[in-house]
C-alpha cells in the first residue's frame, strides 16, 4: 500500500493522499477502519485483482451522515485506466444504497483530475458544482463535485 499510495503521481491526484507517504502510515490507516465503521463514520474497501488478490486501490464511504456520505477512491498508477475504480465504486455504490440504506452520495475531484470525473460519470453520478478548496500544500485548487441519488 505505501509503494502505491506513496506514489507522487498518485498523491498529486488526490486533496488527502500524503505525500511523502512514510513507514507506518499505511499500518495506521488501516487499523483506524474498524473503528470508523463501527462508529459508522467511514467504510473503507481495500481494491484487489480477483485473480491475484493484489492490491491496485481503495474505494470508501466518508462522512456518513444520516442517509448521506461521500464516497472516494483512489488507484495505483499501475492499474490506472484499467476499470478498476468504475468497477469497485459500482459495487460500493450498490451496497450504500440496498444494504446501507443512503440516499445520497456525493463525490469530488480535482478539476485536473479527468479520470477520476470520468468514473463518477460511468457510475450515474451528475454533476453538481465547482469550488475551491485548499490542499494538503496548502494550495488552492479547483474541485467539481458530483451528486448521486437513489432512485
Amino acid at each position: 500500500m505505501q509503494k502505491l499510495a506513496g506514489n507522487i503521481n498518485v498523491a498529486k491526484t488526490t486533496l488527502n493522499i500524503p505525500h511523502p507517504y512514510n513507514d507506518g502510515m499505511a499500518e495506521e490507516w488501516i487499523k483506524s477502519h474498524k473503528v470508523l465503521w463501527e462508529s459508522r463514520a467511514q467504510l473503507i474497501y481495500a481494491i484487489t485483482k480477483l485473480d491475484t488478490k493484489q492490491l491496485v486501490g481503495a474505494v470508501s464511504l466518508v462522512g456518513i451522515s444520516g442517509d448521506q456520505a461521500e464516497l472516494g477512491y483512489w488507484i495505483g498508477e499501475p492499474y490506472w485506466n484499467k476499470g478498476y475504480c468504475t468497477e469497485a465504486a459500482r459495487a460500493l455504490v450498490t451496497f450504500s444504497f440496498s444494504k446501507l440504506g443512503l440516499n445520497t452520495l456525493f463525490a469530488e475531484h480535482l478539476a485536473s483530475n479527468l479520470a477520476s470525473g470520468k468514473v463518477m460519470k460511468n457510475i450515474g453520478m451528475s454533476y453538481s458544482m465547482s469550488k475551491t478548496l485548499k490542499n494538503r500544500f496548502n494550495d488552492y485548487v479547483d474541485v467539481e463535485v458530483y451528486e448521486l441519488q437513489n432512485t
